[in-house]
């Protein structure tokens, strides 16, 4: 994993927490075709070499928006076959975030608009500000949600409301999204950050591989039926036995102290 890209900010705030920003405040955090590669270099390595980093916070940049979505003034003007170019990249680097197998939390601090919904929807779980607000605009423009927006809000939402909200493209407010189940918690404008980091400390906090196998079992309960759902859950379940971790949690449990999981 890099350190630096030109359109992410990254810091490590503790060995295993990282948090990564939307880092183009000047154009509202939204996507061009620059971020879309580093998306996409962010995602694959991490899926690669985790690095101990065993939980990430997604933010943006100021104070007023999370992501605008696809940059709509690099793509004035783009060809048919140029616009469906740059999203092959953006579908790549969408797959990429699902895929990663640290858990990551979006932290959505202002506005999020088109793509920027469903950057969110494709993290984890959400913690939204309370001044957030959401919308799938796509359909104002012409197109429809292209990162995944169709798939992921009824799974969060319901059908029925995933419909409300992407064929009438207008905006919603946090609260509204904690109501329907696409936002976890709403937070103060002042506590988002603290409240997402204290969620990813705890999550970080837990047996790193127990957590990636959990993450993948409870990804396909929407995938697959129950009965071949369970099935993964039991083989995720037995790859954990023989682990260090998992001698480890249970000798701490007995000894009464915190447990120090290796990731092995």
């Amino acid at each position: 994993m890099r350190d630096q890209y030109e359109t992410l900010k990254l810091e490590r705030v503790d060995e295993n927490v990282l948090v990564v920003t939307l880092n183009r405040p000047h154009a509202g955090n939204s996507t061009n075709t620059q971020m879309g590669l580093d998306f996409l270099d962010l995602w694959t390595n991490l899926y690669i070499d985790q690095e101990n980093i065993r939980c990430i916070v997604l933010t943006g940049a100021g104070e007023k928006i999370f992501a605008a979505g696809g940059d709509l003034k690099e793509r004035n003007g783009m060809t048919p076959e140029q616009w469906k170019r740059q999203h092959n990249l953006f579908e790549r680097a969408r797959q990429a975030l699902q895929q990663c197998p640290v858990p990551i939390v979006a932290a959505v601090n202002g506005a999020a608009r088109g793509g920027g919904t469903e950057t969110a929807l494709s993290c984890d779980f959400v913690y939204a500000a309370e001044h957030a607000t959401f919308a799938l605009t796509e359909v104002k423009l012409g197109i429809i949600p292209g990162g995944m927006g169709t798939q992921n809000l009824p799974r969060a939402v319901g059908v029925r409301r995933a419909k409300e909200i992407v064929l009438t493209g207008e905006p919603f407010t946090a609260q509204e999204a904690h109501d329907w189940g696409m936002v976890n918690k709403v937070c103060v404008r002042e506590r988002l950050m603290d409240e997402a980091l204290a969620v990813a400390r705890t999550i970080a906090g837990n047996a790193p591989l127990a957590v990636v196998q959990a993450k993948k079992s409870l990804t396909m309960a929407t995938q697959v039926d129950m009965f071949n759902g369970y099935a993964f859950e039991i083989e995720a379940y037995n790859q954990l036995v023989g682990t260090q971790d998992r001698y480890e949690g249970v000798l701490a449990f007995n000894e009464k102290r915190k447990a120090n999981f290796k990731g092995r």
